[in-house]
């Protein structure tokens, strides 16, 4: 298939306002710093906009102190452009598994609040952990994105992807999607894997969504169009790149149907928001080999120095990442994405710090190898199986719910039988101290969102302006310093 005919119907997702601003400004864009570009975002021309999912939810709680399903409702309700939420699985926003009525719950409350397309994957490929979204998804009238994740290892081949492709087509998916968080593809692996996913899939619309921290994804995206994906997951230009996705401008002309205009108007707002907010803007990364070896996400590994800078073992970083190498290897290759890219790297500093491997095992990395999680893509390796000392009666074979209860008695009993749908789920999720700020009156994006409040405002906050003439709706002024 020539580029020409498999990019006819080739259309981007934008992930400016979600995935995005988690790798390149720690999550932190707000509701407000989203409203007054949304016209212009919707005119652009993407298929979708992805506006919400793991750690964007997370974060509006813990940090914005924003109620993450009215930002949905917000976003929702303003923009024509069909939007697009991201969940964990049974894990949706957090690290912990939840039961099958809470994803319901959250499917329902994300179908009424507008979202037409709830994306979903399982951090362990393991497609038992989506049955309850897709049923959910599509009982809320959704269509669902099933998501694989792609890593490197023994076991990883282009024969388990399409396994995991014919899974998914079984089981009623209406896209799915290549899922690489580090970007680990290459030009040389995509040849292989996107035609046999492609074929694998039939007559279901395929997806990449892969990050750009190795510099090769723009490549990688190419040969996806040429492979016959359908769509493809990119980010305005200075939210793209380095930890985030390709930018939509470096994508083949050819084979979207962007305005070019509008997306330049879109960059020019973010640029701006950058340099009025001290973010930074994305980078064309360095390709570095040793990525390909400890697999870390580039904001991860951010993290962890700041972590050991205050442990002040910073200059340890790098022996840490080869012996993260290492842990994943003995683990049996777990993706290193949410949650257990944070497990594996905690297992690592604590093999290092104790100079000694295995000699503490956090629960959760105990729990991940007992199989409670998910199915393993491969078995752990005896030496850490030696130390784990585990009873076989703690293994666990079935699917991750099954070992759960019901939650949503519990907080319909403490909120009462006049709580909304989003409260219980809340509730669910959090405790009262972290839900107790997004209870204050409503917060400043409700006259924050107004272009020209915020034009006027960065004006203001300029020394090397002495004089600017606005043009709105009409009427002109000027300002003088």
């Amino acid at each position: 298939m020539n580029s020409q005919s498999a990019g006819s119907d080739f259309g981007l997702i934008d992930v400016t306002l979600r995935d995005a601003h988690q790798c390149l400004w720690s999550t932190r864009m707000t509701t407000a710093m989203m409203t007054p570009i949304l016209a212009a975002l919707d005119k652009v021309g993407y298929a979708y906009l992805n506006i919400m999912g793991g750690a964007v939810f997370d974060v509006s709680v813990r940090f914005l102190h924003e109620d993450p399903y009215e930002r949905v409702r917000l976003l929702c309700s303003r923009l024509a452009t069909p939007c697009d939420a991201l969940t964990r699985g049974q894990s949706l926003y957090t690290f912990e598994l939840f039961p099958d009525d809470i994803v319901a719950l959250n499917s329902e409350v994300l179908g009424r609040l507008g979202v037409k397309v709830l994306t979903v994957y399982d951090a362990l490929n393991d497609n038992r952990n989506i049955e309850s979204s897709l049923r959910s998804g599509h009982a809320a009238g959704m269509k669902v994105n099933a998501m694989m994740t792609y890593t490197l290892s023994p076991v990883h081949t282009d024969a388990y992807y399409v396994e995991r492709t014919i899974e998914l087509r079984t089981m009623g998916s209406d896209f799915i999607s290549i899922k690489d968080p580090t970007g680990l593809l290459t030009p040389e692996r995509a040849r292989t894997l996107f035609p046999a996913v492609v074929q694998a899939a039939g007559a279901i619309p395929v997806k990449l969504h892969s990050h750009c921290q190795s510099g090769l994804a723009p490549q990688v995206y190419q040969i996806a169009i040429e492979s016959g994906f359908r769509y493809a997951y990119t980010a305005s230009e200075p939210l793209a790149n380095g930890a985030s996705l390709p930018a939509s401008e470096d994508i083949d002309t050819r084979a979207t149907r962007i305005d070019r205009g509008r997306l330049a108007e879109v960059s020019g707002y973010f640029a701006w928001l950058a340099e009025r907010e001290g973010k930074p803007l994305g980078r064309v990364a360095k390709f570095d080999p040793a990525l390909y070896e400890h697999q870390v996400p580039g904001g991860m590994i951010s993290n962890l120095r700041s972590q050991l800078q205050v442990m002040g073992i910073e200059h340890r970083l790098p022996e840490i990442l080869e012996e993260a190498a290492q842990v994943r290897r003995d683990l049996g290759y777990p993706i290193l994405v949410s949650p257990f890219a944070q497990y594996i790297i905690t297992q690592a500093v604590l093999n290092v710090v104790q100079g000694e491997r295995y000699k503490t095992i956090p629960d959760e990395v105990r729990k991940y190898a007992m199989g409670y999680y998910g199915r393993l893509a491969a078995q752990p390796a005896a030496t850490f199986l030696e130390r784990a000392n585990f009873r076989p009666d703690e293994f666990v074979t079935e699917r991750s719910a099954e070992h759960l209860a019901p939650w949503l008695p519990r907080p319909r009993a403490e909120l009462g039988s006049s709580a909304r749908d989003e409260d219980l789920l809340l509730a669910a999720f959090y405790d009262k101290a972290l839900l107790a700020p997004l209870k204050k009156p409503a917060p400043a994006y409700q006259f924050r969102t107004w272009p020209l409040y915020e034009l006027i405002r960065y004006v203001g906050t300029r020394s090397d302006i002495d004089r600017a003439t606005l043009r709105f709706a009409g009427t002109e002024m000027t300002f003088t310093a």
